[in-house]
């Protein structure tokens, strides 16, 4: 059951993660069982823990995140054992990305959130998101009249495809890779989601939205490692980083002593005090 937030001047924070994908990209390739057997990708094991567990974990130590709310599709019972988990679930998730996010941010408001509360959307898949991030993108997008996202500059030759074969070379000195969290005021997003989905406009993710709303969504640098688990030799590099992340720094050796110079016996003894 969400709880039903009290009602405050000042704008809060809050998390929202659809997790109502099937993630069928990344465990095509993977090795199945009997039919049936095999979860969502967000619920895999990576590094001991269900993906969206890393997710979730991170967004639980940012203290400004006045509360977390995970979207997932009716029927979902991954999470009915974890009623005290620090975080809502609500199964509401739809067809799409637009409508499970949509859900969730009418949710928030039958729960008492204000339009001018700010919402983090963030890709369960995108497991190795860390609090560092989430808070410069809060410090940078609290008093920004849009909102923003996390995104990185395109770092490799961008090639246009026709049949399998380079049709041209397209500048990236202006490209952007988006990712998540992408944070705007409750009211404005909810708008902008109806508006795209009832022109049957591509909403690929909050800020689209929020462009074909007629607004400029603000770039925050994020990180190469804030990738979205997608193919199936993610999980991998997913794990190696996490754990990479849980070693103890490495101690430094102690520098080894020179030794002693032989007294000259040929040289007077020194007069200055030891």
């Amino acid at each position: 059951m969400t709880p039903v937030f009290e009602k405050s001047l000042v704008p809060r924070f809050f998390a929202l993660i659809p997790c109502a994908g099937q993630g069928s990209r990344a465990v095509a390739d993977l090795p199945v069982g009997e039919p049936g057997q095999l979860p969502p990708k967000q619920y895999q094991p990576i590094a001991g823990l269900p993906m969206v567990e890393h997710t979730l974990n991170a967004f639980a130590q940012v203290a400004r995140i006045n509360s977390c709310l995970v979207v997932v599709a009716p029927g979902d019972n991954f999470f009915s054992a974890q009623a005290d988990a620090g975080y809502q679930v609500v199964p509401c998730g739809g067809a799409s990305r637009a409508v499970s996010v949509l859900n969730g941010l009418e949710q928030l408001a039958v729960s008492g959130g204000e339009p001018d509360d700010w919402v983090l959307v963030h890709d369960a898949a995108r497991c190795l998101i860390t609090p560092a991030l989430i808070n410069s993108l809060i410090d940078i997008c609290q008093s920004d009249p849009v909102g923003g996202l996390l995104a990185q500059p395109l770092p490799d030759t961008l090639k246009q495809a026709q049949d399998g074969r380079v049709l041209a070379t397209l500048d990236r000195s202006d490209k952007w890779l988006a990712q998540t969290p992408q944070m705007f005021r409750l009211g404005a997003l909810m708008q902008a989601l109806k508006m795209a989905l009832n022109l049957g406009d591509t909403v690929t993710d909050e800020a689209s939205a929020m462009e074909a709303f007629g607004l400029s969504p603000r770039l925050v640098r994020g990180s190469a490692h804030n990738f979205k688990v997608t193919w199936p030799e993610d999980f991998l590099l997913a794990e190696a980083l996490i754990k990479s992340r849980k070693k103890p720094p490495a101690r430094k050796a102690a520098a080894a002593k020179k030794p002693a110079k032989a007294a000259d016996p040929d040289k007077p003894p020194s007069n200055e005090p030891l």
